[in-house]
């Protein structure tokens, strides 16, 4: 069965049209009502002439047939509006990274050939500045917020579009071949955006599996599993213009959940963050790696709260130690940490399941449908037992390519064996046992003295002593080693280790010519608003440059 975005959520809304759909902060939209918002807003953008201009079949890997929706918007329902009613329309909905800065936001809306971006009031001044150098850009909406800035010219407001035409669903048929679009971060080079189609992307990472792994046969079948999820509550940390919280998302709507946004959606307040779960029953968190466990658990240490409804805790998009793993089961014994890892151009890959009862435990993952290791020359699938140090692949459903650019796309998507593979960049090994040790990403690994070294196998290493509250590793030109490793290291407020110290806690973990050679001190390690770690300001502490 090959589904597509827009069917999947017009049978949810069938489903169960009264169950909330999402909250955020004093709305309460019902999966009837978003039905409605997103077939607006779809009817809107086509009434501005918004298209798809070319089927799938008509197009190479690293081409779009669609015109694309650029959503430039913090956490809220207006960028799962502006998801859904893009899709509804067979139009590409592309994420921006709301903290760029007016180059690097030029740069992406002009890769994507975006004709419209909806946005928050409070970019209109930055999009202001660059909007005479993007001819392409034809459509602004603009969603009010608490910024005061004035709608810029031309611009029409977002509530203001979607009352001015009717909710009846277009006279359009959605296709499993349209598109999925998701940009790569940007940490470690330009960002990329992702091709997927939609019938891919679903099952990889947005719902399109039964808990038991298997695929979903019907929207029959879709429709009776939304009705027995009417118990199930997320709570969703990170930003939507990040993979894992869209994953996330979509994943709760196809299981008939509610979705529910935290209040504050600039930062992470531990405390509203916290205090929602039990005021909201909340079943399910998602967040990303050590950046949220961290000030939660240190909440958690401050002030009681109610939790009893909590059940799973899913992380993914970054690592989540151990250590910080042990603590949540302590504090929250009955709860099931979901440790999740993959990428934008792999979908979900392997996960780690940690409970009171078998420990906690990173870096070891079981592999899911299509996860698997290739060998380092890119010629042979490997099998447990081989030892080797190769590729974290996938195959099966992967992506159609990158955008506008032929040559990575064939590079990242190499057929082995007639067998067509997703290689993003990670390293891996399999496990005597099967399960996978990923290592980290290549780009960021250090080559010192002729061993290659894996930035976040030395950070999980480092977190191991309590007195360090964040840090990420990178490399400097070292006249001895050729690379050397430097660890940028955030200790927690009150605490104090020394090099010394934190050296012989890593060094129980990881062998000796790992070893960070210097470490540098700040106040904050520099991530993304999703918690990924920010290797180009990490390289620059190294080296003492400026980012």
């Amino acid at each position: 069965m090959e589904f597509n975005f827009a069917d999947v959520h017009e049978t949810v809304a069938r489903s169960i049209p009264e169950r909330e759909a999402i909250v955020f902060r004093d709305r309460r939209y019902t999966h009837a009502q978003l039905a409605d918002r997103t077939r607006r807003l779809a009817r809107y953008l086509h009434g501005r002439g918004l298209r798809l201009h070319s089927e799938r079949g008509q197009l190479a890997g690293h081409e779009s047939g669609q015109d694309h929706v650029a959503l430039y918007l913090y956490n809220g329902n207006e960028y799962l509006e502006g998801m859904l009613g893009t899709w509804k329309a067979r139009l590409g909905a592309i994420n921006v990274n709301y903290r760029y800065v007016e180059e690097e936001l030029l740069y992406l809306l002009d890769n994507a050939k975006a004709r419209a971006v909806i946005y928050h009031a409070e970019f209109a001044p930055r999009l202001a500045a660059i909007r005479d150098r993007l001819p392409n850009l034809e459509v602004l909406l603009q969603v009010a917020d608490d910024s005061g800035n004035a709608l810029l010219p031309g611009a029409i407001d977002y509530e203001g579009a979607l009352a001015s035409v009717s909710g009846e669903p277009l006279d359009l048929k959605p296709c499993p071949d349209d598109l999925y679009i998701v940009y790569t971060g940007g940490t470690t080079g330009m960002p990329k955006g992702v091709l997927w189609r939609s019938a891919d992307i679903f099952v990889a990472a947005m719902g399109g599996r039964k808990p038991d792994g298997t695929e979903l046969s019907s929207y029959e079948e879709l429709a009776q599993q939304v009705q027995g999820g009417g118990f199930l509550r997320a709570l969703i940390g990170p930003p939507f213009m990040h993979g894992a919280a869209q994953w996330s998302s979509f994943i709760m709507m196809t299981m008939g959940g509610t979705l529910v946004v935290p209040d504050d959606v600039k930062r992470l307040d531990a405390d509203d963050f916290l205090s929602l779960v039990g005021r909201e029953k909340i079943t399910t968190i998602t967040i990303v790696g050590d950046a949220f466990a961290r000030p939660l658990l240190d909440q958690l240490a401050q002030k009681e709260y109610d939790l009893s409804s909590l059940f799973i805790i899913g992380s993914g998009g970054a690592p989540l130690s151990a250590r910080n793993k042990a603590a949540f089961l302590e504090k929250i014994p009955n709860a099931m940490i979901f440790d999740g890892i993959g990428s934008s151009e792999t979908g979900a890959q392997a996960s780690n399941m940690s409970s009171k009862d078998t420990g906690a435990t990173s870096g070891d993952f079981k592999p899911g449908p299509g996860a698997c290791v290739i060998s380092a020359d890119m010629k042979r699938a490997l099998v447990p037992g081989d030892g080797e140090v190769g590729w974290f692949a996938q195959k099966g459903r992967v992506p159609l390519g990158y955008l506008g650019d032929p040559e990575k796309t064939a590079r990242t998507f190499p057929v082995i064996d007639g067998t067509r593979y997703s290689v993003p960049g990670d390293r891996a090994r399999y496990r005597d046992d099967g399960t996978i040790e990923v290592l980290g990403r290549d780009s960021v690994t250090i080559n010192s003295g002729g061993e290659k070294i894996f930035a976040e196998e030395v950070e999980l290493a480092l977190k191991q002593h309590p007195a360090v509250y964040d840090t990420v590793v990178a490399g400097r030109e070292s006249e001895r080693w050729g690379q050397e490793v430097v660890a940028i290291v955030q200790l927690r407020e009150g605490s104090k280790a020394s090099e010394a110290e934190l050296l012989e806690e890593a060094g129980k973990h990881i062998a000796r010519y790992k070893l960070p050679k210097a470490f540098v001190f700040r106040d904050r390690i520099e991530r993304s608003p999703s918690g990924k770690a920010d290797y180009r300001w990490a390289k620059a502490q190294a080296t003492g440059q400026s980012a």
